[in-house]
């Protein structure tokens, strides 16, 4: 448990002592650390007569560090952003402790922000260099094949513009000169939209945008293991720190030989309830923000 130990000055005024300069840590109290949940762990747990009678430190620390890293990915609050506006290159470098990508929105004038989609019709393949015999170049020295530095496939893509620009409806006369008659049925959903698409080169660890998005605003928000920081500013929510003890024994027990196995069954049963409680809990479902939503449910459509 994490409990308060520090002043109310402390708290709101921070190290330096002045208000609000950004050295504060302010809402720390709903988090516990690695630290304190290790330590509880051992004295909760291990030791004479109770479920596990001796384990080494070690061991619950790195079963701790793996159920933080299991958690974040689809109970603890682990989304992170990043904000940038976009160079002529039409780039973005992952972050360092990028696992998933949320969504990619642009901003626009009024602050709000435009959801962009994948382009799940382009990659970035390697573009091996040919000579005008179509022949593969070899580099001189060791033998391998030359790859250039950028692929067609990205470059058409970055050049092109992946939306219809003049948005001219099509009729049916224009259908039957292009060749599409009897062939067109509507729009795609996925691709019925102007915000741009964006391409992750999940190897180079780099995302593209397409031609429109130059000196655009950008924002990505994706998923964090929660082991990019140090392990002592590891923490956990509060709502999942007994999933998280629960996690931890199981593991230990799990991997341990000549260990019951209703003791094993027990603790994964004890595990995944707690696990359901705390994905509840850090919903942070609210009735009157339901009630508020469902309101919109008692308008009357006019045909």
């Amino acid at each position: 448990m994490s409990l308060i130990n520090q002043t109310n000055a402390q708290y709101y005024l921070g190290p330096d002592g002045n208000w609000n300069s950004g050295d504060e840590n302010y809402g720390n109290y709903q988090f516990v650390s690695i630290k304190d949940i290790i330590n509880n762990f051992i004295i909760s747990y291990v030791g004479e007569d109770k479920i596990i009678s001796k384990v080494k430190r070690t061991d619950v620390a790195f079963h701790a560090q793996r159920g933080i890293q299991e958690f974040s990915f689809d109970i603890l609050p682990s989304i992170n952003s990043q904000e940038i506006e976009v160079s002529p290159s039409l780039n973005f470098i992952l972050p360092p402790d990028y696992v998933n990508y949320v969504k990619v929105t642009w901003v626009d004038d009024k602050g709000i922000e435009r959801i962009m989609y994948p382009a799940i019709n382009t990659s970035n393949p390697a573009a091996i260099i040919q000579d005008n015999n179509y022949e593969y170049a070899f580099d001189q020295q060791n033998g391998e094949i030359v790859y250039a530095n950028e692929s067609e496939t990205k470059r058409k893509f970055q050049t092109g513009n992946a939306q219809n620009p003049d948005f001219t409806n099509i009729d049916g006369e224009d259908l039957i000169r292009d060749g599409w008659w009897g062939r067109r049925y509507g729009l795609s959903p996925q691709q019925a939209q102007t915000n741009g698409v964006f391409y992750i080169d999940q190897l180079k660890g780099i995302i593209y945008f397409g031609s429109g998005m130059v000196n655009k605003i950008v924002t990505l928000k994706y998923i964090s293991d929660g082991l990019h920081v140090k392990d002592e500013d590891m923490t956990v929510h509060k709502f999942a720190e007994e999933a998280l003890y629960k996690y931890i024994a199981l593991a230990i027990l799990s991997t341990r030989a000549n260990t019951p196995e209703y003791l094993v069954a027990r603790f994964k049963k004890d595990t995944r309830a707690a696990k359901r409680n705390a994905k509840l809990r850090l919903s942070n479902i609210k009735i009157e923000e339901i009630a508020q939503v469902m309101r919109n449910k008692s308008k009357q459509i006019k045909h």
